[in-house]
């Protein structure tokens, strides 16, 4: 009987997988989408005393962020909620010095076109084709194993880069939310964020409604980031990799564990960074999969670009025909006192939130029965409204933002 090679983890051959199954073609065409009006409810956010910054964002900075200064982050002002046109509810951040609530709206819409379109692409049927090696390499790499999910969530990730950066769209001369993503696409940004952020402090700053950099015009119309806004996001990096990197040591040294279960051991500890950039070799810097230029069949593959490329186009065709209107009186947050075990955690956005998400649960003595990636939804055994009640704090600890199905409204309505 023959043996089952183990693929080990290897971010270079799984970048090449993916890249293979995008150069076919990553979206289809899809149909143009109806008018539609979306109502949102806007929630100012109440900075401590004397701060720029909530409670929320001051200890998750202090306690994540370090070398970062509370002076180097600029906060959201308003807080969005409201129900998408799939019926799905969102949370979301805006600056009234920014680009407006308008830009997170319409990149989730945008989101989901482009997952309609990803759906029909062909990439679902290419995948289910992959070899045993192919779905090993990504089993042993990728947080999210399988590949439309990867794209799925890569589609998101641009959604989240341009609604976290529209905080700082005063900062830029783009005049309206088209011009502005054009303007992201076209000065890099997208790829800044790739390449020297980390995955979890993009995601859970975009969750608490804050972000670390600043963003310069250059004499030619483009934007960068500030000479500073650099050196802190590879400090930042820098720390969060020397930590894993120490626990790691510690576990499989000091300790005698292999890495399976050092990582099984330490989740927590490493959950910052999240499993596969502790398993980097020491010295390597991490980047997005999709960040790494492929050549596939003597062609020229670039994950990121297509995917960048297709969100602001998208986004630019659908805004037009999407009309966000503010309204006080829908969609209320949720305060966790619905009288059931299902909800919603809109900012869930990756199998690794959805680890996140069962172990804090878990951990609360409270089952989970099933969690919806693509509808944020989750169910689970939680008895009492008391207990719902624990269930929405801890999880706002965390940087996730609960919602009551009770708080959902009807989806985005037709304009007529």
């Amino acid at each position: 009987m023959g043996t089952v090679s183990t693929q080990p983890y290897d971010r270079r051959a799984a970048s090449r997988v993916l890249a293979g199954l995008a150069a076919p073609g990553l979206f289809a065409d899809t149909e143009p989408q109806a008018p539609t009006r979306i109502a949102v409810r806007a929630t100012p956010l109440r900075p401590e005393p004397g701060s720029a910054l909530t409670q929320s964002q001051r200890m998750y900075l202090e306690r994540f962020m370090r070398p970062c200064r509370p002076e180097q982050v600029t906060s959201a002002t308003h807080r969005l909620t409201w129900t998408d046109s799939a019926g799905i509810p969102n949370t979301g951040y805006y600056h009234t010095e920014g680009a407006g609530p308008e830009l997170a709206v319409l990149a989730r819409e945008t989101v989901l076109t482009l997952w309609r379109a990803l759906a029909g692409s062909g990439v679902p049927e290419r995948s289910a084709a992959l070899s045993e090696r192919d779905r090993a390499v990504l089993a042993a790499t990728t947080t999210d194993h399988e590949p439309p999910e990867i794209f799925r969530v890569g589609v998101e990730a641009a959604g989240r880069a341009l609604t976290q950066h529209g905080l700082i769209a005063g900062d830029t001369p783009y005049r309206d939310i088209v011009e502005f993503a054009r303007g992201m696409r076209d000065s890099g940004i997208f790829a800044a964020v790739a390449t020297r952020w980390f995955w979890e402090l993009q995601a859970s700053t975009y969750r608490r409604g804050m972000i670390p950099v600043r963003l310069v015009t250059q004499p030619d119309g483009s934007v960068r980031y500030s000479p500073d806004s650099i050196a802190l996001l590879r400090a930042m990096k820098d720390a969060t990799l020397a930590d894993a990197e120490a626990v790691m040591h510690r576990a499989t040294t000091e300790e005698g564990m292999d890495v399976a279960a050092a990582v099984a051991r330490y989740h927590d500890d490493l959950d910052l960074i999240s499993r596969q950039y502790a398993l980097l070799p020491t010295g390597t810097r991490p980047a997005c999969l999709a960040a790494t230029p492929q050549t596939v069949d003597g062609k020229a593959v670039h994950v990121l670009a297509t995917v960048v490329d297709h969100f602001v186009t998208t986004f630019a065709a659908l805004a037009p025909t999407v009309r966000v209107v503010e309204d006080a009186t829908v969609l209320d947050p949720g305060e966790g006192q619905g009288d059931d075990g299902v909800f919603y955690v809109p900012d869930m956005s990756c199998q690794h939130c959805v680890r996140t998400i069962t172990a804090l649960l878990t951990s609360m003595d409270i089952p989970v029965l099933g969690i919806d990636l693509a509808a944020k939804r989750v169910e689970a055994r939680i008895r009492s409204p008391r207990n719902r009640f624990r269930v929405f704090e801890a999880l706002r600890d965390g940087g996730y933002n609960p919602v009551d199905q009770a708080g959902a409204q009807a989806p985005g309505a037709a304009v007529g």
